[in-house]
């Protein structure tokens, strides 16, 4: 006894480091699910992996031509330009229409989904005869009716050049053809065969009812400034960003306003010292009720924010609101104060409680770039209580991500919130991943992290990062949903069968083939698109609306809030686009829970085209409706 009392007094202090080391290593550690959790959780979701129909014809490719001084750093400059989106193009009156940017063979292609028994043949959107080069790509495509003749029209944004809007001139009841889309210019500039114009290097759209005025105006984020990024005959006029966490010398955005003669861009709408970020993602809500769309702006490298809405008919204005500054909470946590690379960003409401909450993704890469991504909670009381607090510019939301399981996923991009099992909760995906290959680059980019930004602006400065080098290759989608008994999020992404290691970018949700389930649309970075259809057998009931102007467009930023018998309310919005490089179609899609089977009350909240707001109870049965928004609601 003497002898282990001896030994324990010789060795306490190593006990005693032990003892710590292994009670911060479960302090700290990432939160595991348990497999009775992932399993049970499953049951309530399947899904059906469909390939996605592509052009034919085009040479493919596995990594993009670049600048001479970005040579050394291609994969990480080919890293983005995976895009999809869905809508009803040809009018059938369901969203079962694709738009696909893949960057194997630099083209935006329109091809059906693949449920559809009435296929057409897929088809590349060729900007000729406006101006073209051979240093340009295209990064990813909006629906929306652009000249509210009722038909969707196609907003293609590029890497070296400005965007292209797509005039859908398509008969009714006919297929969709090359023929059916005229391109036109969104910035108008010189004309000729070989384009001239400024060379915008554009990441993110966001499309919505800025200034109050009835019609949707255009937001476009860009990453790179405009310089020469595709050009591989130039040697430099190009740059990195100043700062890993602060940086300011991005491409920025730019407003184009709606008006009868066409789009016109709008300067100086987006405050200094957020005005130059580089852009990875854009989404637009209407956050406190005014019916006028705040915006969230993902930067990467820092300068991250959210924008209040000031704008007025014929001026879109916006002011940065920030968290109020908490010694108790890390400033890196805090809405508009954090350094973290953001990538991409949805609105849903989370909680039920009727305003809306955000996700936005970030770098959170264990033993690589370990930040996180955020579940900004709205803490405001109501929507007039959030107003007075943007009028302070102050921004009321906290970040809940590390209790919810959220924190910490990979390399994200683009997240689409949606409710997949019509249980009345959202699930939430993530696109993860960033370049595939065989060559750790880790070791290199962790340098790259600790570096002085006064280096990191020099593209000579940055480690390699080549065709076949790997950084975050093998990172799964995510799909998180929330475990009712614990209301922790549980991803299920490889228990569902969607969760390959390859990385993922776009994101689009829609019914597809108006079945009452939410389906699923993923672009992948230098790889093939994929479909994933919702087959499950164990959904609740759903309220699917289209709502559309007198004119048959979509009414962007109409609000749709249903109670329902429990007294919780859950709302959603016609979003006209917004995120990474995905977009969902501009239906409305709220699950009720099982049991659900009478009417139930459902207010809509509009602007019509005179820029008059209108609100309007209706009494709806779960199903699909359709109606029309003018001085009232009317359901076809």
């Amino acid at each position: 006894m003497t002898v282990a009392k001896n030994w324990i007094r010789r060795n306490s202090p190593g006990i005693v480091a032990l003892a710590l080391m292994v009670g911060t290593f479960y302090g700290v550690r990432l939160p595991e699910s348990s497999a009775a959790e992932v399993d049970s959780l499953a049951k309530n979701y399947s899904f059906e992996p469909m390939s996605i129909a592509e052009p034919a014809g085009f040479k493919k490719q596995e990594i993009r031509q670049v600048n001479k001084a970005y040579k050394h750093i291609a994969a990480w400059i080919s890293s983005v330009g995976a895009g999809i989106a869905v809508n009803d193009m040809d009018g059938d009156g369901l969203s079962n229409d694709l738009c696909v940017v893949d960057p194997r063979i630099d083209q935006a292609f329109v091809t059906p989904a693949p449920t559809r028994k009435d296929a057409y043949a897929p088809f590349a959107l060729n900007p000729a005869p406006l101006g073209t080069s051979r240093t340009m790509a295209p990064m990813g495509c909006v629906p929306g009716d652009y000249n509210e003749d009722g038909k969707i029209d196609l907003l293609v944004y590029y890497w070296g050049r400005t965007p292209v809007i797509f005039v859908n001139q398509a008969h009714k009841g006919q297929p969709l053809t090359a023929r059916s889309f005229r391109p036109t210019e969104l910035l108008p500039g010189k004309s000729g065969a070989k384009y001239t114009g400024p060379m915008w290097n554009s990441n993110a759209a966001a499309v919505a009812d800025y200034d109050g005025d009835g019609h949707a105006d255009i937001f476009i984020g860009n990453y790179f400034p405009d310089s020469p990024v595709l050009d591989p005959t130039k040697d430099g006029d190009v740059t990195m960003n100043a700062s890993l966490s602060h940086a300011t010398n991005g491409g920025g955005g730019h407003f184009f306003r709606w008006t009868k003669n066409g789009y016109e861009k709008v300067d100086d709408a987006i405050p200094q010292g957020i005005n130059h970020g580089w852009t990875l993602g854009a989404s637009a809500a209407d956050l406190d009720g005014d019916h006028l769309p705040e915006m969230f702006l993902a930067h990467d490298f820092g300068t991250s924010a959210l924008l209040y809405n000031e704008s007025k008919p014929g001026t879109i204005k916006f002011a940065q609101v920030k968290a109020v500054h908490s010694g108790s909470v890390p400033k890196s946590k805090e809405l508009g104060r954090s350094s973290f690379k953001g990538m991409g960003v949805d609105f849903g409401d989370l909680d039920h409680d009727g305003l809306y909450d955000m996700f936005v993704s970030n770098i959170t890469t264990s033993f690589g770039i370990q930040e996180s991504n955020f579940a900004f909670f709205d803490q405001a009381k109501s929507k007039a209580d959030l107003r007075k607090s943007f009028q302070k510019g102050e921004a009321p939301f906290k970040d809940k991500s590390s209790g919810l399981n959220l924190a910490w996923s990979g390399w994200g991009w683009d997240v689409k919130m949606g409710d997949f099992d019509n249980n009345g909760d959202l699930e939430i995906t993530q696109a993860n991943g960033f370049v595939k290959g065989k060559t750790n680059r880790w070791p290199q980019l962790q340098e790259l992290a600790t570096a002085n930004d006064a280096l990191v602006a020099n593209p000579q400065w940055w480690p390699n990062v080549r065709h076949g080098d790997d950084l975050a290759g093998n990172q799964r989608m995510r799909f998180y949903a929330k475990n009712p008994a614990t209301g922790k999020y549980v991803n299920l992404s490889e228990a569902l069968g969607i969760g390959e290691p390859m990385p993922t970018r776009g994101l689009a949700t829609a019914d597809v083939d108006g079945d009452g389930r939410l389906d699923l649309a993923v672009a992948r970075q230098w790889g093939e698109p994929v479909f994933y259809h919702n087959v499950s057998r164990h959904t609740g009931a759903y309220l699917g609306l289209t709502l559309t102007h007198p004119d048959g467009a979509p009414v962007v930023g109409a609000e749709v809030c249903v109670q329902l018998p429990d007294g919780t309310k859950r709302v959603d919005r016609i979003d006209g686009g917004g995120g990474h490089s995905g977009k969902r179609s501009t239906d409305i899609h709220i699950g009720l829970g099982k049991g659900i089977k009478g009417p139930l009350p459902t207010q809509i909240t509009w602007r019509d085209r005179g820029g008059d707001v209108h609100e309007q109870e209706l009494t709806l049965k779960p199903g699909r409706h359709s109606i029309e928004l003018g001085d009232l609601a009317k359901e076809k």
